[in-house]
């Protein structure tokens, strides 16, 4: 496979794994506002998002109030805004009209279908209807993407690539929420295990559609230590971060199978999944949750870095 083609599918599973948390977290971030302003309110909710998200210098850097109208726009609608889910659903379509023979028909027309719904709300900014309405079309076409693909394409390169993409992109967004909720969301003045802590923890996991997993799990009421347990340790969470680790080491291997040899992306994911293997929950939280994040973060993206270098250069 070339280079670019190879590029082309990896960054298109990017942008399409970014879309989707873009779309939960907004439908988190609405809860979270719903709270009176004594437990955090609607700006501390909507800060939180752009800071989840990343975009957070990008925002600010407009002058604009942090309110559902501006942050809700500049994360889905925003055409100036290279991160809004707008711009990933355009980014995806098309670097999948690049490899479009790569692709089966069922995986190119869940892309493209939201890529049309999307530009069924055009660019002006949403009342909270049009963006809950917004918010579930999109969800709707990238599940049956992610169907499509996993039904439909041949286990080779090309879903390799696409999945990798994804798995990368899945990773740092776990990392993020994580780390947000951890370090920058609870107010100083509110006790953790509080009311508010509780009810953060749980729109946390339903983010990434993981509160009746924790159910399962734990079998208790929400502590912030088995959330953390769950979304970094727990292999059977499709989202924890060591999850996303043994699909990059699996997927690159098979990558590694088909060319013959193994890189420096091989070396960098066993590395990193061998170094989260050999902690557990007490000895995160005892060095520091926020700092292990960091590193996590980091680290990802330094196997972001690897995989280019290895095959999309």
């Amino acid at each position: 496979m070339l280079s670019r083609n190879a590029a082309n599918l990896y960054w298109m599973g990017r942008y399409l794994e970014r879309a989707d948390f873009l779309c939960r977290l907004i439908e988190a971030t609405v809860r979270l506002a719903s709270l009176p302003a004594s437990h955090g309110g609607a700006q501390a909710a909507w800060e939180s998002a752009i800071q989840s998200a990343a975009v957070a210098p990008a925002f600010h850097a407009r002058n604009l109030p942090v309110d559902e109208a501006h942050v809700g726009h500049f994360l889905t609608l925003d055409p100036e805004n290279a991160s809004s889910i707008r711009r990933c659903l355009e980014a995806a379509r098309s670097n999948g009209r690049a490899v479009r023979t790569s692709l089966t028909l069922e995986t190119w027309e869940a892309v493209n279908d939201a890529w049309h719904e999307i530009q069924r709300f055009g660019t002006a900014t949403p009342d909270s209807p049009t963006l809950v309405r917004l918010i579930d079309g999109i969800r709707g076409s990238l599940l049956m993407f992610d169907g499509a693909a996993h039904r439909t394409q041949l286990r080779e390169a090309t879903y390799w690539f696409l999945r990798l993409g994804t798995t990368v992109e899945r990773a740092d967004n776990t990392a993020r929420l994580l780390d947000v909720k951890y370090h920058l969301l609870l107010p100083r003045s509110e006790p953790v295990g509080g009311s508010l802590d509780y009810f953060q923890w749980t729109t946390l996991l339903r983010t990434v559609s993981a509160l009746t997993a924790y159910r399962w799990v734990y079998r208790e009421s929400v502590k912030p230590w088995l959330v953390a347990d769950l979304l970094v340790f727990n292999r059977a969470m499709p989202r924890s971060l060591i999850a996303c680790l043994e699909d990059s080491v699996w997927l690159l291997d098979q990558l590694a199978a088909s060319r013959g040899r193994r890189g420096p992306a091989n070396r960098v994911a066993a590395n990193s999944l061998r170094k989260l293997s050999a902690s557990n929950i007490d000895t995160l939280f005892q060095a520091g949750l926020h700092e292990f994040l960091l590193d996590f973060i980091a680290g990802n993206n330094r196997l972001g870095d690897a995989i280019a270098e290895q095959y999309l250069f």
